[in-house]
């Protein structure tokens, strides 16, 4: 085992290009079988299969899928399978393309069914290689506050086949002595809400030492990682340019934004039609449900939103949902699944008011909140709110303000065109995936709940 773990890169690698291969194969026997009216007679055939694996690898790295054993298991095969549905249906066009008219549905349907079986055997069998070639490394967490430090612990807990926490220190009552001792124990370090003086000397202890660091960031992390590295003279310097979108990128924004929420308003409109006859139907009152959001530069505006809750929701004031929320209708239980509720939000976008990828639009009181707690909060404000984006994506609905903005900030300050396309492709993952639409949890607040015994216990024995 040893011999194969200085190999483990290569081997995992043969492991991804195997389920390709054993997927693409799957395409061709049901093309070979069915679609024989597509076949060329020479080697057009392997151009048609060139596009299948170039489609589907294309489709796996933007989902996420090769991320075998940083996903959990359930997501991989799930990545898997969304990259396989996609590729198909691109081939099942090309190969109607081909023979002029649209060819037969079943016998591709049948095609992904068994291409989704092959991928589902062939991800627990690459997650197991995975962590016997990978063990979770013994970590020691370093921190400057115990709620914060509490709440990283909880969450990198939950992933024990990767992280394995077995020590947490505060930097604060420590002395650099110890930590040193404690750091040659472990084989990684997880540093979170520190000095930075006493951030640097401990970087610099991880560096000589060859110690794997995992860093929670700081706003300003976030901003100088994505600085530019000029030299002037012989001294690099870092440069931040901090002033948001150029009116190139704005332009493009909006004309890309104009043209996709046309086109979703056209498509989409079945669907909006049956959830507003569903919503009439359950309980006779309003369709929709308007709320005051801040957008660019603190703009207030009416966020359209299918209504998804009873009609007197919030007669005591403002509320969050909740995972089993009784205000929340049948109906609604049911578009919010789906995030169907989302789907009249096209029309913000096609007046102005929002964008189809930027930061969640919140509510007035949360933004109040927000920015009492977190100054920088109003940093999300320099660009337009968005349907979708980087912290609805890879965060949860009870995701901490702090993690969303420094997600939100990630995205402002790396923005890019094709990473809009990205993260609009990547809207199509989350649509099904429970973990995205969770509510808030009292459980989650049971890290803080911790720290404060903590600190009650350290004022006793003071």
């Amino acid at each position: 085992m040893d011999k194969l773990i200085k190999f483990r890169k290569s081997i995992m690698l043969a492991v991804k290009i195997m389920i390709i291969a054993a997927t693409t194969l799957g395409f061709i026997e049901t093309w070979n079988s069915n679609y024989t009216d597509t076949l060329f007679s020479k080697n057009g055939n392997y151009v048609v299969i060139f596009s299948y694996v170039l489609i589907l690898v294309t489709f796996s790295s933007l989902y996420g899928a090769f991320n075998i054993g940083i996903y959990r298991i359930h997501e991989t095969i799930y990545s898997f399978s969304l990259a396989v549905v996609f590729t198909n249906l691109v081939m099942y066009l090309e190969l109607s393309l081909i023979a002029r008219s649209l060819v037969r549905v079943a016998p591709m349907v049948l095609g992904v069914i068994y291409q989704i079986a092959v991928i589902f055997i062939g991800c627990l069998c690459a997650n197991t290689i995975y962590f016997k070639l990978y063990s979770a490394r013994r970590m020691v967490a370093i921190f400057g506050d115990d709620q914060t430090g509490f709440a990283l612990i909880n969450k990198m807990s939950r992933i024990p086949e990767r992280f394995k926490i077995e020590c947490g220190i505060n930097a604060n009552t420590t002395d650099m002595k110890e930590i040193k001792k404690l750091i040659d124990k472990y084989e990684a370090v997880v540093i979170c809400d520190i000095d930075k003086n006493l951030e640097k000397e401990i970087f610099s202890y991880c560096y000589t030492n060859c110690k794997r660091t995992y860093l929670l960031p700081a706003i300003t992390d976030i901003i100088i990682n994505s600085s530019y590295e000029i030299q002037i003279s012989d001294t690099p310097v870092l440069m931040s340019r901090n002033r948001g979108l150029t009116t190139e990128q704005e332009l493009i924004k909006r004309c890309m934004d104009i043209l996709i929420s046309s086109v979703g308003i056209i498509i989409t409109s079945p669907i909006m039609l049956i959830c507003a006859i569903a919503i009439k139907l359950d309980d006779g009152g309003p369709i929709f449900f308007k709320q005051n959001r801040i957008t660019k530069n603190g703009r207030i505006f009416n966020v359209l939103k299918f209504r998804s809750m009873v009609v007197d929701a919030e007669k005591d004031g403002a509320q969050k949902a909740t995972e089993h929320d009784s205000r929340i209708t049948k109906v609604g239980k049911i578009i919010r699944a789906c995030r169907a509720d989302e789907l009249p939000q096209l029309f913000n976008v096609l007046r102005g008011d929002m964008s189809m990828v930027g930061p969640r639009p919140e509510r007035i009181e949360n933004v109040y909140e927000y920015s009492q707690q977190y100054p920088e909060f109003e940093l999300r404000h320099r660009v337009k709110a968005g349907l979708t984006g980087y912290a609805q994506l890879y965060g949860k609905y009870n995701t901490s303000p702090e993690d969303k903005l420094n997600m939100d900030l990630i995205y402002i300050e790396t923005y890019s065109l094709l990473q809009d396309i990205k993260l609009l492709i990547l809207t199509f993952k989350i649509l099904f995936m429970r973990e995205s639409t969770e509510g808030f949890d009292s459980s989650a607040n049971s890290n803080v709940k911790k720290a404060e015994s903590l600190k009650e216990k350290k004022t006793e024995n003071k």
